[in-house]
Parts: structure tokens; sequence; C-alpha cells
């Protein structure tokens, strides 16, 4: 056996909080080689992404770790800052698992690209450029000297993970730390990024610490699996060996987990809620003085739909097909062409004053649960936070037991709510997310893959909370996803988008069961669906 590029030993983290000091990572000890993929998986809150942050100094001011992490016989822990970055981006990358909150939203993603070429290899900003335009083509974004202009929030969440993958590899590290690196992607896309690291791997004999709660990407990718159950290990071993015979119960319920079940069928005389036509989305249209207009991006293409009372439409497709994009011309949140109708209500062309009262009917949880709640706030004023916009009539007190009341119907302590973000995992962001959305009462909420970030056994009871909730509230989900085990569960109707256009629509079990499209069929069959 070689000697460990990094071992870790007795790594301890904890966080002091106004409810007393919580450890979240407790004495958890490994090792990883050359070449070697080692995969960390766990429920969300297991302390997967602790030990790492930790180790490269980016807890929180409230964390503190211990314990030794030695990085070729170097202890980083403790390390000074400048020894640190000398390590970090170059010897060591990381890519992160929420990368709109890693990318800097002033700065189109070549330039972000750029800087780091131009810091660590010392390249002229033209060698850069070309450096820049070459990892964009090996993690397969679509037109790369474009998208060099483009700027984050012009991205889809695969996009911009892609970008951020470019990043980590751009110097060649020793050691890839790579945290929930596939969860924004679809299973298409996920298939050829773990094809892509395999191969640099290979290439560049660099070791990859894979952190994950999808155990189908550690089956594909990881030598060794690290099972981290509260803050402790609780199983190590070969995945094979693991996957075959695991040793703890904790384990083989991970292994066992899968969303299940279906959605009772709305009524067909549900009444209508929301109607859209014709919607129509192009980014990067520029008109110059004395020249012809630039004819930009088309995001979304003519998409119409209809959705009742208590219905579910799943809207899936790859990375970048327009998704993310139709749902938020729907909300309202960016320009569009077409008619939108709430309750028989035109709002397409109302001003942002006239559609403010009408927002709380229509609310969001985003895919990026980290990126949408204010760091500087906490579980319950983030929650509270509608009400005190749209209720104004609410005292203090009545907005935080109302807030109290949805983070208890979202199955997230209430006592926990004087927290913050950065001290939850992320299912319970996501949960404080679908609370903020549930306060308001609406009637419509926008589902943005809600799930991708959580483990399977937390993605089962999200699956139950959504459909509760929909139960006791006669709720209307639009749920955006690329995991159509997710979507199969939840789903009364599947409308399926590539490149802006909508290829294929039905109901759940025939577009699932017998798609009737080429690109239907191969997402189907990626997702290991058929």
């Amino acid at each position: 056996m070689t000697t460990p590029i990094l071992e870790l030993r007795d790594i301890h983290v904890r966080f002091a909080t106004l409810d007393g000091a919580v450890e979240a990572v407790r004495g958890v000890s490994f090792a990883i080689r050359r070449g070697e993929t080692v995969a960390v998986v766990g429920e969300s809150g297991s302390g997967k992404s602790q030990i790492m942050m930790g180790v490269m100094g980016l807890l929180a001011q409230n964390g503190q770790i211990s314990g030794t992490a030695e990085f070729h016989g170097m202890n980083l822990i403790g390390l000074p800052r400048r020894a640190l970055n000398r390590i970090r981006g170059e010897r060591i990358a990381m890519i992160f698992q929420e990368p709109m909150t890693s990318l800097d939203p002033l700065f189109p993603i070549g330039a972000q690209l750029i800087e780091p070429l131009c810091h660590h290899q010392g390249l002229s900003r033209k060698a850069a450029h070309a450096r820049a335009i070459e990892l964009l083509h090996l993690v397969q974004i679509p037109e790369p000297e474009r998208r060099m202009r483009s700027y984050p929030h012009e991205l889809s969440g695969g996009q911009r993970q892609r970008v951020m993958i470019a990043m980590a590899i751009s110097n060649n590290p020793e050691l890839l730390i790579a945290d929930e690196p596939t969860t924004a992607l679809d299973v298409t896309i996920q298939a050829e990024i773990l094809t892509l690291l395999r191969d640099l791997q290979e290439r560049l004999g660099m070791a990859i610490l894979f952190i994950t709660h999808d155990l189908h990407v550690v089956r594909r990718i990881a030598d060794r699996v690290v099972v981290m159950r509260r803050g402790e290990k609780v199983e190590e071993g070969p995945v094979e060996t693991v996957f075959a015979d695991p040793q703890n119960a904790y384990t083989r319920a991970l292994i066992d987990a899968e969303p299940e079940g279906r959605k009772p069928p709305v009524a067909p005389d549900a009444p209508v809620v929301l109607e859209v036509r014709e919607a129509a989305v192009t980014f990067g249209r520029r008109q110059r003085l004395f020249q012809p207009a630039e004819p930009g991006f088309r995001a979304v293409n003519g998409v119409s739909l209809t959705l009742r009372r208590g219905e579910t439409i799943g809207i899936v497709g790859e990375s970048g097909s327009g998704k993310s994009t139709l749902a938020r011309a729907i909300l309202r949140l960016l320009p569009a062409t077409g008619s939108i109708r709430l309750h028989g209500r035109a709002i397409e062309d109302l001003s942002p004053r006239a559609l403010l009262p009408l927002r709380r009917d229509m609310q969001v949880v985003m895919q990026d649960p980290f990126g949408s709640l204010s760091p500087r706030m906490t579980a319950g004023q983030i929650v509270a936070e509608g009400p005190l916009v749209h209720h104004p009539a609410m005292n203090a007190s009545e907005r935080d037991r109302a807030a109290a009341e949805a983070l208890a119907e979202c199955q997230f302590d209430p006592a926990l709510r004087n927290r913050y973000p950065h001290e939850f995992s992320g299912g319970q962001r996501q949960r404080i997310a679908i609370a903020r959305a549930l306060v308001l009462k609406p009637s419509i909420i926008v589902l943005d893959e809600p799930t991708s970030a959580l483990d399977r056994q937390v993605q089962k009871q999200i699956v139950d909370l959504l459909r509760r909730l929909q139960a006791e509230h006669g709720l209307s989900y639009l749920f955006i996803s690329h995991d159509l085990a997710v979507v199969r569960a939840l789903s009364d109707r599947i409308m399926v988008l590539k490149s802006g256009d909508l290829v294929e629509e039905g109901p759940c079990a025939e577009v699932i069961g017998t798609p009737k499209q080429d690109y239907t069929r191969r997402l189907v069959q990626a997702a290991l669906l058929s």
C-alpha cells in the first residue's frame, strides 16, 4: 500500500450556538491514497461536508476543528492562512455543493476561470483565456466561447456546477475534494461528468475524495466508501464489499432507500389555478446604435401548461433544457412573452406594485437552499419574513408563532429556529425553505429541484411531507427535477423539455412507462427506471 496523500485522525468539529455547543463530527479517522477515490456517504446532517470544510479552514466563525489532517506529512489543521492558501486551489481543490454561492454574480464565468489560472500558473491573460475555453469543452459546456461571456445567473444549475468542476481541475491538483459535485446534474450529464473525473484521475494520478448522498454514484466511481451517521463513522471498506454485505444496519437502510408510492390522482373537474400559453424567454438580446439587434439565445420556446388545484406537474429535462427558466418566467422573475393567468386573472403585464399582493399565492422553493436563505437571519426570522411583508398587521409575536407552526408542519423542530442557516444540514435548510413558502398559505408552490441535495432517506421524507401538505392544503405544485424516481413518486403529469422546447407531455405513468420520444427514452434509461 502506498503512503496516504491525506490522513485524517480523530477529527472533531464543533459549533457554538445560542442553544449550546453542537458536535457535528465525532472522532472520525480515514485516509486516501494517490490515484484512489474514497466516497464519504451518509444522510443529511451526518457531518460529511463539515469534515473537509474544517480541514480546509473553511468553517463558519462559530466552528472549531481538532485532530490531525496530514497532507504529505504536514498537518493542515492550525496551518497559517498564508501557507494554507498556497495549498488550496493548487495542490488541493474543492468542488462545492452549491455553485451559485461559490461563483461571483458580478463577473462573467470566463473572468472567474481566467483569474486562478493567471494567479497559480502565471499564464498570460491570452493563454489563460484559451485554457479556460478548453476547460469548458472538457466539462461539456455548450458553445464555450459564448458562455465565457455569460454570468452565473444565466446558466442552469447543472451548467454552474460544471463551471465549478472546470475551475477545480484547472491547476491539475493532487487531491480533488468533490462535495456533491453531481447534485445539480441530470442523469445523462452526471454519467459524463463521472467519466470525465475518472479520465482526469487516470491521466493525472489525482486522488478524489467524493462526498455524496447518491449511492448510485458511489457504485460507479469509488474504490472505498466511508459511511457516516450523526457525526460518527459507522462503516468503512471497499465499495463491492460494503454494498454486497453491509455490516451496519444504517448502511443497509441507505442502500435500500428509494422514494416509494404514487400520488393519488387529482379530480378531472378540479378548478384551474394556473394557465400558461406560449411562454418564451430570450437571453442576451441586445440593441446597438446603428446596428441590427443581436438575436440572443432562446431559453424557452413557446411552452404552454394548465395546472389544477391539488395537481402536480413534473417538469423534466437535461441541464440547460429551460426547466428553471420556465418557472422563473411564470413567477414573473424573468422577462418573457406569452400569457400567464393566475386564478383566471392575466398577470403577465401587471406592474411590480400590482403583482405584489398576488405573490403570496404563488411561492417558490429554490434549487439551492443555502443560496436562497439569508446568512444573517435565523431560521425563524427567514420564515417570518413573508408575513412581515404580506401581513403587516401581524405583530412580532404573531409572526414568530406563524413561523414556528410552519416549521413544525415541515417536521422541523421549532425550538431550533434561533439558529442560522450555516448551522443546519442541506436537508434541514430545505425544510426551512419549504416552511417559508408554506407560511403564506399559497395555492401554488414551484419546487425547483427541492430534493436534489438530499440523501435518499431524507428524499423519501420530503416526498411524504410534500404529499401530506398538498392533501391538507389543496396545494398545486410545479415540480422541477432531473430525478425521475422522485418525479414519478410525486407527479400527476410530466412535461419533458429539451433545449427550451416541449417535446413530450402526458400522465406520469405513460411518459415514464411508454415514452414516445427517443430523448425521453434516454432520460428514463439513464435514470434506471426501465
